[in-house]
């Protein structure tokens, strides 16, 4: 929508230039969410760009301090809604931290394949969306269905597609089932495939090349200046990754590797996601043959044994006393929790996502401050997108991979 026309004054003798205001958004199709870029524009290309967050903020740290923890787990849902699970699983790791939890080894392998999933879930929507944005509607298409195979695990684990609320503090609320790990067999097998044809739709593409080749780039000291994890900083050279440098969920028994591109432009940040889904699979792979290793009893465990703070099982709280009283003291919130001041940071889709809790030994949090990585690189994109063309702009807002769910929480 065009709102105002300006003017520049340029020195005597100069030729005037009109430049145009476009707001970009709240509304606009493009913009990924509900945020707004007022654009000012000379031509198509951009002369200066005001962004404006907080149009969906929620309020979701001040909910939480009104909440015991359990009851904060589907608030995370809420942050990057392309890979809910990371954000799941991040809360509670932050709560086993607090609690001094430990998890057996098959929780956390579990856990891995359903964050390595959900990672890549995320990259795939990122950068078949990079490809409509450039024109390309056919791979986003193409990987959708895999997406939704995804998303069919989760159902099998925990009933939920979109907001999971998936596991608990100390591990998981069910054991996965035969049909969870015979849909998981058919994803490692058949997205292999598929993944190999969507990058050779794309990676040698001279049109999409050209669209997003130089656009949006960066440089890994601005990057690291700005506060970038996750692809967007490792596009630009930088191989820092928390499941390496800060290992967690026994990330430490995998083997893979970081991929890291140079220029840290749209092309590189599309390529770099590529390539971490292919370490996904792998890790993945890895984990599964991990978990078939377990026998006898240890096949059986997918939660740690704190009855102050896991749901006993329904059967049980009919018919067990102890059941029943912890059963209460959890719903109703009576369990308090120590006092402590923790950060715990995982690597979600975007990068990291880190939860700051202080506990004052009450039954919900005294402070919570959630790190979204989206809010951090939102902050750049007048950077980037300064004297590029309109068109563009678009484009890097998308390889950016900006959620308006996690933009302001």
């Amino acid at each position: 929508m065009l709102t105002q026309d300006q003017h520049i004054k340029l020195p005597e003798g100069s030729i005037e230039t009109q430049t145009t205001t476009l707001n970009v958004g709240p509304t606009h199709p493009a913009t990924h969410g509900v945020f707004q870029n007022i654009m000012e524009l000379d031509g198509e290309r951009i002369v200066s760009t005001e962004q404006t967050v907080g149009y969906i903020h929620r309020a979701f740290e001040k909910l939480a301090e009104r909440r015991p923890l359990y009851q904060i787990t589907p608030l995370t849902d809420r942050l990057n809604y392309c890979s809910s699970p990371i954000n799941n699983m991040g809360w509670h790791l932050t709560c086993e931290k607090l609690l001094g939890v430990k998890t057996p080894k098959r929780v956390d392998y579990l856990r891995v394949i359903i964050m390595e999933l959900a990672r890549i879930s995320d990259h795939l929507i990122c950068n078949s969306i990079v490809g409509v944005d450039t024109g390309a509607y056919t791979g986003f298409l193409y990987v959708m269905q895999y997406r939704e195979l995804i998303y069919e695990i989760y159902e099998e684990v925990c009933g939920s597609r979109l907001t999971t609320n998936i596991g608990r503090i100390g591990g998981f609320e069910r054991n996965f089932n035969n049909t969870a790990f015979t849909k998981l067999e058919k994803f490692l097998k058949e997205y292999p495939k598929v993944l190999k044809e969507f990058e050779n739709l794309f990676s040698r593409n001279r049109i999409f090349m050209e669209r997003t080749q130089g656009g949006g780039a960066i440089s890994a000291e601005r990057a690291l200046n700005y506060g970038f994890t996750g692809p967007n900083l490792r596009a630009a050279g930088v191989d820092y990754d928390v499941r390496v440098h800060a290992p967690y969920s026994s990330y430490e028994d995998f083997e893979f590797t970081v991929p890291v591109g140079t220029t840290g432009d749209n092309y590189d940040r599309f390529l770099v996601r590529n390539a971490e889904m292919w370490q996904s699979l792998s890790i993945i792979e890895q984990a599964y043959q991990k978990i078939q290793s377990f026998t006898g009893a240890e096949a059986e465990v997918y939660h740690a044994d704190v009855p102050e703070y896991y749901l006993p099982k329904k059967e049980d709280v009919y018919t067990k006393m102890e059941a029943l009283i912890w059963h209460f003291k959890i719903i109703m919130g009576e369990v308090d929790m120590p006092k402590g001041e923790v950060y715990q940071s995982v690597e979600g889709g975007n990068g990291e996502l880190g939860f700051y809790l202080i506990s004052d030994g009450g039954r919900t949090p005294f402070r919570l401050h959630f790190r979204r990585p989206c809010f951090i690189y939102y902050q750049a994109y007048p950077e980037l997108v300064t004297g590029s063309m309109l068109s563009d702009a678009i484009v890097t807002m998308s390889s950016l991979n900006l959620i308006a769910g996690e933009l302001d929480a």
